[in-house]
Parts: C-alpha cells; structure tokens; sequence
C-alpha cells in the first residue's frame, strides 16, 4: 500500500503539473502577461497552498510555531534542492530583470523576516498584516512593469483555451498537485517508520523535502516543455509566496512565536543564504545563467544543511 501511494502520489504531481503548465501558458497568452509573472503568481501560489493549508491548520490548532518551520524548510528546499535539480537537466539563461526585480524581492522579504524574529522571536498580527501589503504592493508591481526575466525558447509552440478550460485546467492542476504530495509524504512517512527511521529524522528529511515536491514537479514539467520563464518563477515566486501570504495570513490569525530556538540561530540564516547566494551564481562561473555547476553548488550546500541539522538533532 505504501509504495502505491508513493507512485500515485508521484502520477498525480506529473498529471498536476502538466495541467497547471497548460493553464499558466494559456493565461499568459490570453492575458498578454510575461510568463514569469504568471509563474511567479498563479503558478507560485498554487504549489505553495499546501505551505498555506498546513500553516494556517497549525495556528488555528495553537502551533503557530510549525507555521514557521514549515516556510522556513520548504524555502530552503525551493532553492536547494528543487532549483538545483531544475538547473542541472537544463540550463536556464538568465536576463538583467531578474535580478533587478524579482531577486531583490525575494533577499528583501527574507531579510525582513529575520528581523521581525530577530526584534522578539514573534511574527505579531501588525506584523503580518505588513507582509500581506508587501505581497499586494509586488504583485501590483509585477503585473503593471514586469518584462520577461528568462528567454523564451520556444513561443511557437504556446497554446491558449477559453476562459473555461483555462480554469479547470488550473483547479485540476492545483488539485492533482496537492492530492499527489500528500500521498507521496504520507506513504514515504509510513514507510520510513516501516524501516525504524525516528520520526525526527523524517520530518527533517522527508518532511522538508515533501512540502517542496509540488514546485519539484511543476518546474521539471515546465522544464521539459521548455517553458523556464515559469519554471524560474515558479520558484521565485514560491518562495516570496510563502513568506508574505503564507506567513502573514497566519500571523494575522494568531501572532507566530519561534520556541525553538533553532529555527532562528540556524535554520533562518540557511534560509538567508541560499537566497543570497543565487545572486552570485548568476556571474559565476558563467555570466547569466543557471547551468548545472550551480546546482552542484546549491545540492551541495543543502547536503551540508541536512546534515548539520540532523546533527544538531541527535
């Protein structure tokens, strides 16, 4: 039963992602909107609901503080696993808007982030209402000014639908997305345990890992389609999503308090630095571009983070 739910958690997340590529390039087409700016809105948002469905269930159940841990992993994993495998399957060709605006706005909201928990160790309900505005303000921004970020590769083979099919396309594709990542987590959980894994491990592991694996499948879906411009916001988006939405939404239903002192000693400064070393790695070792020496780089740097943290655990 366990490895059923395991391959039709990883069917429906190929299936989501499909659906949701579909329905973004056809938004993007009928509402003559840049690509990454649907990537980094609709596309964003959908494959971070499970982020928010899991947040805001933990604050209203008096957890606030699994609300941060969950964006918090799920981010690192965005960019340390998830764009890491992106880029080493393809290479993506980077342009000056990207990290003029989209970059800037991700290091930004992390940074503020930080200093909300660095002041007291808690998200307060004011607090999160400024992220909420942070979120409407860029969103705003993006689709007034946005221009395309990543090069497009192949316009020609772009498809539009009405309205109609665009929107059950995109509910089938967020659908199938959350539906398959929560039976791929659910039947990797009870598999681990089958095999005497602790369940600390797991959620370390499996969990943080888990919680990224719709972006996983939207990006490589994007990418094989060669759609990057989505695939990049995708992530991009994901990211700036989960801590202006998700975070703010949940902190203005209740203030979210850090009691692990870990989460902000540790694992936030790891959420700063893959955020900040993106920047560089746009230069290095070649100018503009995401090729697959970055993301040995990024896989790299996330091997180290688990297991460090797993370390500090034991």
């Amino acid at each position: 039963m366990n490895y059923l739910m395991i391959l039709g958690g990883f069917a429906l997340l190929i299936l989501g992602g499909n659906w949701l590529l579909k329905s973004a390039v056809s938004l993007s087409l009928k509402l003559q909107i840049p690509k990454i700016v649907i990537g980094m809105t609709v596309v964003s948002f959908a494959t971070s609901a499970p982020e928010l469905i899991v947040s805001l269930k933990a604050a209203l159940d008096g957890h606030a503080d699994i609300a941060l841990g969950n964006v918090i992993g799920s981010n690192i994993a965005n960019l340390g696993f998830v764009l890491a495998i992106v880029v080493m399957v393809s290479t993506i060709q980077v342009e000056k808007s990207f990290y003029i605006n989209d970059w800037p706005v991700m290091m930004f909201s992390s940074l503020v982030l930080y200093g909300f928990f660095a002041f007291d160790g808690v998200i307060q309900r004011w607090e999160g209402l400024i992220l909420f505005l942070m979120l409407t303000v860029f969103l705003i921004y993006l689709l007034k000014f946005q221009k395309a970020a990543v090069v497009d590769e192949m316009p020609e083979d772009d498809e539009g639908f009405p309205i109609g099919p665009t929107l059950v396309y995109l509910l089938m594709g967020s659908v199938g997305l959350w539906a398959g990542s929560e039976l791929l987590i659910e039947g990797a959980v009870n598999l681990a345990e089958q095999f005497g894994v602790t369940k600390r491990l797991i959620g370390v592991t499996i969990i943080s890992i888990g919680t990224s694996i719709p972006e996983l499948a939207a990006s490589m879906v994007a990418i094989i389609k060669k759609e990057k411009a989505i695939s990049l916001g995708n992530l991009l988006g994901s990211n700036v999503f989960n801590i202006l939405a998700v975070l703010g939404i949940t902190a203005m239903v209740t203030p979210i308090t850090a009691k692990d002192k870990g989460l902000i000693e540790f694992d936030i400064l790891w959420m700063l630095y893959f955020a900040l070393v993106i920047f560089p790695l746009v230069f290095a070792p070649a100018k503009m571009k995401l090729s697959w020496r970055e993301g040995l780089i990024l896989l790299g740097s996330y091997i180290i983070f688990i297991s460090l943290l797993v370390d500090s655990l034991q």
